[in-house]
């Protein structure tokens, strides 16, 4: 394969690729890439060993990306190209490829993989697809769970262009609805250490003193009353690496089913020189109760650690939850998220995770919680940048957050010992609820080692107590000792509420993945903070008219609450006698391009409580990739129907059923009563369409 897109661009311009941009198919999105000068990759053959590597023209070897199987070097602008096509004659080299970065996102590098998704269109049998992928040197590779007609192809040595090019001309077809190269894009730990010291765990439970609120705590004890946990729960944290050594990791059956996707084996143990993010949050969750050192929120639940390669490609993901998901983890916390500004998730990411948020635990869904982040910045928005150095980051900015703000998952902002937002806590629409972390202001937005910009910085003092957990073994991690006291970020208060949901499924085993959430949003401590942000003057930490403010979501999290309400949560109905039947066949145009999108009511008199239900949708569209629909219940709870994976179809008729889609049983046992309503928001210009007309039924005892 060569990476002939972009160089050509270059040769019958005369102005440098970088500078015109190039368009990267990404998650029904269409993002602007600019060619990184500075850096290249290569994929080398068996015989091609790591001393060859120094004798590329003026290039310096840094590092593999794993599973990739790439290897990254640098080198100096003006000796690129060169560099590049001696390893492209070299036939110890499969492939040389351009790196990429996103348009206005600084020090954010993508590099190009020998895979690409395409889903094809119903109707496209597989004589016709492979008619296309021979046309463009493709080999099929294998099918993408959860998404019809849609397969993984790899480029063969007769390709010719690069995985982008490619994409780009499959979008063009009639019979594709989406093609998308699989990218490698480095990930990035939420975190920024503290080093206040405090030896004792503030968060779980506390009676006040120098710089504690009153109730910032999460009242664990009250929670533990009912249940501190069984090992049938388990938590699985996908981090760096883990020091499964540590005494409070060990215990009968307290660590199951390990994973090490880095190393490719079943020990996910940290390097020899390397900080161990993973022992911290696998502390803050589920460390043992055995008489000495700390005790994670969820201390009698079982530990999956999960070893991520360090990028985030489409493949990656999938491993990360698939593993979740075949060896029984309960609830997944990810105290990370990409080291981009801009990032959308790809066709095969959000699969995947919808995958585990509906199929795991037989159906009843994993628990996912992710770290909101900690850039002080909107996880879905745009901010007017300004006082970067350098000026890496300038004028009105989009940012987004694509693992945080995924419909099936709990996104999770900090707040502090004093019940204020943590300076660095990123905010949005989307949090869910927040849990307690550390104060810091925004240290840095980093990328790889060796590109570092530091964020404008906040001049006022900033008050907190950090948090304490568990820290490799030794004089490594964190600290000197086996704990640390200068961990944080919404990487901590990640695994709190990980903690939390183990503790509710504890209780009750028989909620749904949607139920738990719901349940930690009802529950919560609406704690308030009316001071301005103290680098952007912005204020968030009020409640609107639905209980959600956008600095905590729907507020801090209380085990005590959640737990006691898990167990009064009385089972879901079985047996359905009756039904309810409505429709409306009210006409309505869908407006472009609209966040706000149009809302479609019926209204249902009777007062039964919900055993079964299921949602008829009509819909025309030029571009149904365009529309999410959702189904929003009297009480405002909001279920994703329908998400942007429909591509160039322009008719939808489809029945959405508990079985088909799960996360309609967050709705089962809730009363009917009240007006249910049909959202439907189209999220791109051009293309349009009306909802012609929608249909309820809904089955009780």
């Amino acid at each position: 394969m060569s990476d002939s897109f972009s160089s050509s661009n270059s040769q019958t311009t005369g102005v440098p690729a970088s500078s015109q941009g190039v368009v990267l198919q990404r998650g029904g999105e269409e993002l602007i890439l600019e060619k990184a000068w500075e850096r290249f990759t290569i994929s080398p053959t068996e015989n091609f060993s790591r001393e060859q590597f120094s004798q590329i023209t003026g290039s310096v070897w840094r590092h593999t990306i794993p599973r990739a199987k790439l290897e990254l070097f640098t080198v100096e602008p003006s000796q690129l190209e060169a560099a590049m096509s001696q390893a492209r004659a070299d036939e110890r080299v499969a492939f040389a490829s351009h790196v990429y970065k996103f348009k206005d996102n600084p020090g954010t590098y993508v590099y190009l993989s020998d895979q690409i998704t395409i889903q094809f269109a119903t109707w496209v049998d597989s004589a016709k697809i492979n008619t296309i992928a021979s046309t463009f040197s493709l080999i099929e590779n294998q099918p993408v769970l959860g998404l019809p007609n849609t397969f993984i192809f790899l480029l063969s040595k007769q390709t010719r262009e690069n995985p982008i090019k490619i994409t780009n001309q499959l979008q063009g077809l009639t019979e594709v609805l989406a093609a998308e190269p699989n990218i490698f894009i480095q990930q990035e730990p939420h975190y920024k250490p503290s080093d206040s010291l405090y030896s004792q765990q503030w968060y779980l439970n506390h009676n006040s003193g120098n710089q504690l609120g009153g109730s910032s705590h999460i009242s664990v004890e009250q929670a533990w009353d009912i249940t501190r946990g069984v090992r049938s729960v388990v938590v699985a944290i996908v981090d760096d690496s883990f020091d499964l050594n540590h005494p409070d990791f060990q215990g009968l059956g307290k660590v199951v089913a390990p994973r090490d996707l880095k190393e490719n084996d079943f020990l996910p143990l940290p390097g020899e020189k390397e900080t161990s993010h993973g022992t911290a949050c696998a502390g803050i969750a589920v460390a043992e109760e055995n008489g000495q050192g700390i005790v994670g929120v969820a201390p009698g639940c079982a530990l999956m650690p999960i070893r991520t390669t360090g990028y985030l490609d489409d493949e990656s993901i999938e491993d990360i939850f698939n593993w979740a998901i075949n060896y029984g983890a309960s609830v997944i916390s990810c105290s990370w998220g990409a080291s981009a500004v801009y990032f959308p998730l790809s066709l095969r990411q959000k699969a995947a995770m919808t995958r585990a948020a509906t199929q795991g635990r037989n159906g009843k869904g994993c628990v996912i919680v992710f770290a909101a982040g900690n850039a002080n910045r909107p996880i879905s928005g745009t901010i007017n940048e300004q006082n970067w150095p350098k000026n890496v980051l300038e004028g009105k900015t989009n940012w987004l957050s694509g693992f945080a703000i995924h419909p099936d998952v709990i996104a999770v902002s900090a707040s502090t010992s004093l019940n204020k937002k943590a300076a660095y806590s990123n905010w949005g629409s989307n949090i869910s609820v927040c849990a307690p972390s550390n104060n810091a202001p925004p240290g840095m937005w980093f990328q790889e080692t060796g590109f570092v910009y530091t964020q404008p910085t906040i001049t006022t003092s900033l008050s907190g107590l950090g948090m304490f957990t568990t820290d490799q073994l030794g004089a490594a991690g964190y600290s000197p000792g086996n704990f640390t006291n200068n961990f944080g970020g919404t990487s901590s208060a990640t695994p709190v509420v990980a903690g939390v949901a183990a503790l509710i499924l504890s209780a009750n085993p028989n909620l749904t993945a949607q139920q738990v959430n719901r349940i930690l949003q009802e529950t919560t401590d609406k704690i308030v903070d009316l001071e301005a942000d103290p680098q952007l003057g912005l204020r968030g930490g009020s409640y609107d008219s639905n209980g959600h403010c956008i600095w905590f979501g729907y507020g801090k999290v209380n085990a005590a609450k959640a737990v006691r309400t898990a167990q009064q949560l009385s089972t879901v109905i079985s047996t359905v006698n009756r039904k309810l039947n409505a429709e409306n066949k009210q006409q309505i145009a869908i407006p472009d391009n609209n966040k706000k999108g149009i809302r479609n009511a019926i209204a249902i008199n009777e007062n039964v409580t919900i055993a079964d239900i299921e949602v008829t949708v009509n819909i025309s569209h030029d571009f149904l990739g365009d529309l999410e629909v959702y189904l929003i219940a009297p009480n405002n709870q909001q279920v994703l129907l329908q998400s942007r994976t429909l591509g160039r179809q322009t008719q939808l008729e489809k029945t959405y059923t508990v079985r088909s889609h799960p996360v309609l049983k967050q709705l089962l046992s809730l009363t009917t009563k009240g007006n249910w309503q049909l959202q439907i928001i189209d999220h791109s210009p051009e293309d349009v369409g009306k909802l012609n007309s929608w249909e309820l039924v809904i089955g009780y005892a």
